[in-house]
């Protein structure tokens, strides 16, 4: 009979062992049943979803007075120390003279609270009603003993007042009870033959022929297998190697800088106003270090500034100070890279590319955090174009599977013209992906830079976001093993 459950030598042990015991704990059954505690129950749980046995859980909630609770109840309650103490109005800079400040701060709202004291022009007064409470009759219940909520015979609301008060601390013990179902006990009346059963055949069974005569344990082809998860790089860092080898695969040559630049190459170079906003406190992480300026450009740079130098430009007409230009700052884009690499390679053609992380002052919230990363990208040769930067930009994003790219016209202070990449996104529309454009004479003339350069700045979380189907930022740099686990690794 046993046969049609398809049962194994354990399921078997722990039948028979039920039969003795009737009703069983985990320990009594897998003594009886001479096994680790783990298998049995492992071959009891098995039993249950064939309706051979039943495992019944109980929660017994056990109360206990934590090392302040104790002390509480030999001493009193703060409230009730304090108003033992007075019978008519007090200050409390009075009682902090007397009490612990600590306690008198306790005390002062479970007083009100319970109605014997109230506070009038910062003075307690007693109202002469301060008769033992619930949560002291709670108190003196445990006597230093563990008790269940029916031993201690407090109402529900004043237990948890003690817990929330962490004078009292809940601990919870599960119980199981494993038992035969009726048609278990059918099958171990009708009786049990426990047989060795074999898991696995071996090249010694099959050359001697004794499989022939052994009994395998039989194999359930509808049991979900243990998940295995294997290695595999995290999903951020896998959209940035893709980003990465797109432009590799364009023929670009990536470039990597230091995090902390001067002000000089981050902002100055890249004719921003030394008065700009984003340079103030609120926007950029400064320094207290500083850095030399580069001999070569920095009296260029100073002149197209003040006034335009011998272009056509105005420049900002303000003084230019090299104290300000020469404060570090953490990066706020890796434009500092490419424009240093440019100053140091004027000659053409240059292509190059940069994914790196930048820094500003962000409040952190679903798209916004105070470090990003942001793929940076420049082109300079004789007779470059603002359609041959469309044309690459174009390539690059439906290399990255969208279909629909456009552009919208844009304004950045050191590109001109200027527009910000869009990509079309089912269920959200035209998404805005970054800034390019092409740099203005204002930066490329003071650096000796004779030709045009196209330039662009786009946002790798943002993108990483809707690849991954993500609506907060944060969850790229979340450790979030489920996640991670769970993560396609390839998204057609």
């Amino acid at each position: 009979m046993s046969s049609q459950y398809n049962l194994t030598s354990n399921e078997k042990n722990v039948l028979i062992a039920l039969e003795y015991l009737k009703d069983a704990s985990p320990d009594e059954l897998a003594e009886k049943a001479e096994m680790k505690m783990e298998t049995a129950m492992q071959a009891a749980f098995l039993l249950e979803e064939k309706g051979l046995a039943q495992v019944e859980e109980s929660v017994t909630e056990i109360f206990e007075l934590t090392g302040e609770g104790k002390k509480y109840a030999e001493e009193g309650l703060p409230e009730r120390q304090i108003i033992n103490t007075i019978s008519e109005p007090v200050s409390m800079d009075d009682l902090k003279e007397k009490f612990n400040p600590a306690i008198v701060g306790i005390a002062t709202g479970w007083l009100r609270r319970k109605g014997w004291a109230g506070i009038e022009n910062g003075m307690i007064v007693p109202t002469g009603n301060a008769q033992t409470s619930a949560d002291e009759h709670a108190l003196a219940a445990f006597a230093g003993e563990e008790k269940t909520f029916g031993e201690l015979g407090a109402d529900k609301n004043v237990i948890n007042d003690l817990i929330k008060r962490k004078l009292v601390s809940k601990i919870e013990n599960k119980q199981r009870t494993i038992k035969l179902t009726a048609e278990g006990k059918k099958l171990t009346d009708a009786g049990i033959v426990v047989e060795e059963e074999l898991a696995q055949i071996t090249s010694e069974l099959l050359k001697s022929g004794e499989w022939m005569n052994k009994k395998f344990r039989p194999y359930n082809i509808h049991t979900a297998p243990k998940p295995i998860y294997g290695a595999k790089i995290h999903p951020y860092q896998r959209l940035i190697d893709q980003m990465r080898r797109i432009f590799l695969d364009m023929g670009f040559t990536e470039i990597k800088g230091e995090a902390i630049q001067s002000s000089f190459w981050n902002f100055d170079s890249l004719f921003q106003p030394q008065d700009h906003p984003a340079r103030e406190m609120q926007d950029t992480f400064h320094l207290s270090s500083t850095s030399e300026l580069p001999e070569e450009y920095k009296d260029n740079v100073c002149a197209m500034h003040e006034h335009g130098g011998d272009t056509e430009s105005t420049g900002w007409g303000s003084k230019w100070s090299e104290e300000i230009a020469c404060k570090n700052v953490l990066r706020t884009h890796t434009t500092a890279l490419t424009i240093k690499y440019l100053a140091d390679n004027p000659e053409p053609p240059i292509k190059a590319f940069s994914i790196d992380r930048a820094y500003r002052r962000e409040t952190i919230d679903p798209t916004h955090t105070p470090e990003f990363e942001q793929l940076e990208g420049v082109v300079m040769d004789k007779d470059m174009s603002f359609s041959n930067l469309l044309g690459c930009l174009s390539e690059f994003y439906h290399r990255m599977g969208f279909e629909d790219v456009r552009f919208r016209p844009g304004y950045f202070p050191y590109t001109e013209p200027s527009v910000e990449p869009e990509v079309y996104v089912d269920g959200l529309g035209w998404v805005e992906l970054g800034g390019a454009g092409v740099f203005r004479k204002e930066v490329t003339h003071p650096l000796g830079i004779k030709y045009p350069v196209l330039a662009w700045g786009l946002g790798v979380s943002r993108l990483a976001m809707l690849k991954l189907g993500l609506k907060d930022l944060r969850q790229l740099y979340h450790s979030d093993i489920d996640w991670l686990r769970k993560s396609e690794v390839c998204q057609l």
